[in-house]
């Protein structure tokens, strides 16, 4: 067999897809589940059981003993309980294979052992997870995992996936109001889609196994700067090594095996850190597809005694990792909505879909900006890698220029096609793009789509997504609530987007999102700068977004209070978290580390001194340094002792995440500056852990 044969062939081998559902499938029951997935119409028992003898004969075929409701929790990561096929058979008590309808369909779970923001008392443990039929089961390590929603007893969401298939029912909806304003008979289904880019740092499994903040945090609470960091700019886009070239090629095969299209890697800015980009697929297949992405870089990474980290930002003083979530919506013929065409100012479409976006972020900044909140998000944002916690629109030139001449009623004229000629007789010219990209901006569009650059690198994209769809689907309802049943369409359309342009163009900016100058003009702007989850967070629940969610039918009162509770929660956890862990490192590692080099100076000096024909003054002026540092090294320790026994773990999640800011995570810090200096000024030798030289660059080959 070809090499070309290996991947097509393989491609998909264990995805329960929609080519084997077709092939094992009876016609009736595959246009059920196709009617399914495409138009949300419910299937039959006898459809369902069709499914399930067939996804049990499939499974088994490709190596499968158990199955698995696979969901997404409010914890952020997958959850899965796996049940063997194997049972005896009712009368002969012999052993068979079954998968029933019953079992495909629903699963229990102890709903109070995951997150649930209130939802849910401890002894209310009853749960449910449903079998989502518009995503693809798959065979991984000998489990057939069905994708599936999870909610409590009393219907509410606890996890992940449920708000953004709501959110795609809802900005269905709202969208083909406006395709039908413009004629548009044929679409029957517009459906948001999504390509994420998922950056990731390898390193050493030795070396990580040597740091317990990397262990229990999955960042280093501590670290002073490598003498060489990411300045010379060599590492990105450089050749890679062998043997994180032999982890890419096998993550690339597996996920090929399940049928998602992993199509660039990279090395990316910082050393010891990659990409991964998949190809777009719909926003709830998507989310599931970068889950697996992220689980398999972990597993696999194992296999080369490598670790895959995927914290926003592991290391301080390099870049940190984020997940860039391309979000456009298309429709079921495949037709781009965000298409500009030859002349985006004659594609009332575009325009239309354009600008519904823009008031979209512009109405709803504070929900963006909750999309991407975490505690580990927080230390990347606003730093050179990533864009600030201000959020802005990035149209590029030539869409500025169409909206300001629609903004003052003028007709826009195209500067012709330009081709860029880089001065080599023997290359082509090459066609100009139309714009520049801005890669500091958190919201960019990028030629046919919108490219959210706040994600941070392990959050699970279904709850930006269900936003972003959410915000979108109103500002399209109100759009066409102000457009439906007017007699001359043309002139209501002109009069739309002119007043949505005067009104939401302080969204729009195309200049340095890292300046300072930024920041200053985005204040005179009004929009907000909520540096800090806590910060964000309150803004929740506030009467708009309350009103907004119901309003689509994506969350409940309820649900959006008892995912505000949960992130806030899960904000104070981490911080908690990570100073009882540098408490730690920092009484049972760091201290004795430096009394022992203490020791080790003294006893030089004690040495010269006894002979009297070396000057002992180095060594008595290192430990000069050494001791300024360790003094203040030892009063925070003391200080974070006493934060950590006033931690409010009675008070509401609110206090709690706010003393974690405020007290806790400032008092980490300065115990990390003292410690770091220290590290500087202190023999290699007698360090407790690895350095960040000896993290950053332990792939040697």
């Amino acid at each position: 067999m070809t090499n070309k044969e290996l991947i097509t062939e393989n491609f998909g081998v264990m995805l329960f897809g929609d080519s084997v559902m077709k092939e094992r499938l009876n016609p009736t029951a595959y246009e059920s589940v196709r009617a399914a997935k495409e138009f949300g119409i419910p299937l039959t028992h006898d459809v369902a059981k069709c499914v399930a003898k067939a996804m049990l004969e499939w499974a088994v075929e490709h190596g499968a003993t158990h199955y698995t409701h696979w969901f997404q929790p409010m914890t952020g990561i997958t959850a899965e309980k796996h049940d063997a096929f194997i049972e005896p058979h009712k009368s002969t008590k012999e052993p068979i294979l079954k998968l029933s309808e019953r079992s495909l369909v629903k699963g229990e779970a102890d709903a109070s052992s995951f997150p649930s923001g209130g939802l849910r008392a401890t002894f209310e443990a009853r749960g449910y997870t449903a079998w989502d039929p518009t995503s693809y089961a798959f065979v991984k390590d000998g489990s057939l995992y069905i994708p599936t929603a999870f909610c409590s007893y009393g219907g509410e969401a606890l996890d992940k996936k449920t708000p953004l298939l709501r959110s795609v029912d809802a900005i269905n909806k709202q969208a083909l109001r406006i395709l039908r304003l413009l004629g548009d008979k044929r679409t029957q289904r517009v459906i948001p889609t999504v390509g994420a880019e998922q950056e990731y740092f390898l390193i050493d499994k030795s070396v990580y196994e040597k740091r317990l903040d990397l262990i229990h945090c999955g960042r280093t609470l501590f670290g002073a700067r490598p003498s060489k960091g990411q300045e010379l700019e060599d590492h990105y886009y450089g050749s890679i090594k062998p043997r994180v070239a032999a982890f890419m090629k096998e993550l690339d095969t597996e996920l090929w095996k399940m049928g998602i299209y992993a199509k660039t890697k990279h090395n990316e800015a910082a050393p010891a850190q990659h990409e991964l980009a998949c190809i777009y697929a719909p926003s709830n297949i998507s989310t599931d597809q970068n889950q697996i992405v992220m689980d398999l870089m972990k597993s696999i990474a194992g296999k080369h005694d490598l670790v895959c980290l995927l914290h926003e930002k592991p290391f301080a003083s390099v870049s940190g990792s984020g997940k860039h979530n391309n979000w456009s919506l298309s429709t079921d013929s495949g037709e781009n909505i965000f298409e500009p065409g030859e002349t985006p100012v004659d594609n009332a479409r575009f325009l239309i879909f354009l600008l519904a976006v823009i008031s979209a972020v512009d109405k709803h900044q504070d929900l963006l900006r909750i999309s991407v909140a975490s505690a580990g998000n927080d230390h990347r944002l606003g730093t050179s890698e990533a864009p600030p916690a201000i959020i802005s629109v990035y149209l590029g030139e030539e869409l500025e220029e169409i909206l300001e001449s629609i903004e003052r009623g003028e007709r826009y004229h195209a500067a012709s096609t330009a081709e860029l000629n880089v001065g080599i007789s023997v290359l082509p010219t090459i066609q100009k793009d139309s714009t520049d990209r801005n890669r500091t901006s958190p919201f960019a569009f990028t030629g046919n789509k919108f490219e959210f650059r706040m994600v941070g690198a392990p959050s699970n994209i279904g709850c930006p997504n269900f936003i972003l769809n959410t915000v979108v689907a109103d500002e399209l309802g109100a759009f066409a609530d102000e457009l439906e049943g007017k007699d001359d369409l043309d002139a209501a359309i002109s009069e739309l987007l002119e007043r949505v342009i005067k009104e939401h163009k302080r969204i729009i900016y195309s200049g340095n999102s890292y300046s300072e100058e930024w920041r200053d003009e985005a204040e005179r702007r009004g929009l907000l700068n909520l540096p800090t989850t806590p910060d964000a967070l309150i803004y929740y629940h506030s009467e708009k977004n309350i009103s907004l969610f119901e309003r689509h039918a994506v969350l409940s009162e309820s649900e959006i209070r008892s995912r505000g509770e949960i992130l806030l929660e899960n904000y104070a956890k981490t911080v908690h978290i990570e100073a009882l862990t540098a408490l730690d490192m920092a009484r049972l590692e760091i201290f004795p580390s430096v009394v022992k080099y203490q020791d080790f100076l003294l006893g030089e000096i004690e040495k010269k001194r006894s002979v009297k024909l070396v000057p002992s003054r180095p060594e008595e002026d290192l430990l000069c340094r050494i001791g300024t540092h360790f003094e203040h090294f030892w009063s925070e320790i003391l200080l974070l002792e006493e934060n950590l026994d006033k931690y409010p773990t009675g008070a509401s999640a609110k206090d709690k995440a706010f003393f974690a800011k405020d007290t806790l995570l400032a008092n980490i810090e300065r115990l990390r500056q003292s410690a770091d200096a220290i590290e500087l000024l202190t023999g290699k030798q007698f360090m407790p852990y690895p350095s960040y030289e000896d993290i950053l660059y332990s792939v040697k080959y």
